[in-house]
């Protein structure tokens, strides 16, 4: 089985849509001047050429195309003349297809030429409020925000590493020294290095079917009446919330049933107790009342987008805090359950949002008065 790659060229030409061979076009041209050095004359190439390239094609497809007969004029093989059958069928079936793929490739070109558009990278958590700030920010803006959902950690990895220009993740409100999520951001994150630009509050908690039958209030609840848990993969922002409140508690894994059973975002967990796959998870909001469930309350967050230093004056990360700062985005963003703006768009410093760096202060020394 021969597998088929495609390719595409960029050109300020306007021409038709077509997936071609240039093999295709060697077997008309042979096929129809009767003989190659016709056939080469009428594509404006050499005899050596052509003849070269159809040697070539026949060693790589492993079959004769021409029959090579010294005082006859040239012909396709059986073999030839089926090549050059499939590619009439499938030019005639997929000319429609091939020109709304040409189309589509050109409208995601055309931002590449644009130069007021702008792309921004981001790796981030998944939050319902991304997908709004996607469509919000194609407005006036013209950023195209390229989005990967991701573990928090994994995120920040990304942007330290050179793979997006931006991260999202997201911490308890006021993290205290010493905790976990110190333990976990902190060698990801440094002063002078990175900057957080604000984004939102949003409230966790457990997601619960509809009427919460089991009656679970508390992460108690949950281990006292071994309900059915289930848990987020480590390196997901949810999960260093989960077992930062567990440390809070004095509870620990083993307390639960299930804990062990992870899902890969706050929809799949919802999907999961929607389906009565599990009885009780951690997640957002949003997520739960999308599944019909019922949500119980247990903390306040922030999330938080980081960038380096050094990307603050480019012109697609001015323009996303330019939508970032704009009344009606802000609007829109506190129309999703369980979240409102936070600094939105604002440039804050590590220190001031994650108080897990001190520093001396140099102290100002004062000249002496001369009398």
């Amino acid at each position: 089985m021969h597998r088929l790659q495609f390719h595409y060229t960029l050109s300020r030409d306007s021409s038709p849509a077509q997936v071609r061979n240039p093999l295709m076009d060697l077997l008309q041209a042979v096929s129809s001047q009767g003989s190659i050095s016709a056939g080469a004359r009428a594509l404006g190439l050499s005899y050596r050429h052509v003849w070269g390239e159809l040697k070539r094609w026949e060693q790589e497809l492993g079959n004769e195309l021409i029959v090579w007969e010294k005082g006859q004029s040239a012909r396709l093989t059986e073999f030839g003349a089926k090549l050059m059958w499939a590619e009439r069928q499938a030019q005639a079936r997929l000319a429609p297809q091939i020109e709304a793929l040409r189309a589509d490739l050109e409208r995601a070109f055309a931002v590449a030429f644009d130069p007021n558009a702008h792309v921004v990278t981001l790796y981030a958590s998944h939050d319902d409020a991304l997908a709004a700030l996607r469509e919000a920010a194609l407005g006036p803006a013209q950023v195209h925000l390229d989005i990967r959902f991701c573990g928090s950690v994994d995120a920040i990895r990304g942007l330290n590493e050179g793979r997006c220009v931006m991260a999202g993740f997201h911490t308890l409100q006021h993290p205290a020294p010493g905790s976990l999520a110190e333990r976990v951001y902190k060698p990801l994150l440094q002063p002078g290095l990175h900057k957080i630009i604000g984004f939102a509050e949003r409230t966790q908690g457990l997601m619960v079917a509809s009427g919460n039958p089991l009656e679970l209030h508390s992460l108690h609840d949950v281990s006292a009446r071994q309900a059915h848990f289930i848990n987020r993969a480590l390196g997901t922002g949810t999960r260093v919330v989960i077992d930062e409140l567990l440390a809070q508690q004095g509870l620990g894994g083993a307390d639960f049933n299930g804990f062990e059973h992870t899902e890969p975002s706050h929809t799949a967990v919802a999907h999961a107790i929607a389906a009565g796959a599990a009885d009780v998870g951690v997640g957002i909001e949003a997520a739960a009342r999308a599944q019909g469930l019922d949500f119980v309350p247990l903390v306040q967050e922030n999330y938080h987008l980081v960038c380096l230093k050094s990307a603050l004056d480019d012109p697609a990360i001015v323009a996303l805090r330019g939508v970032l700062h704009n009344a009606e985005w802000q609007q829109r963003l506190a129309t999703i359950v369980g979240h409102s703006p936070a600094h939105c768009g604002e440039v804050l410093s590590l220190r001031s949002v994650l108080p897990w760096w001190s520093f001396p202060r140099q102290k100002v020394r004062t000249q002496p008065k001369t009398q």
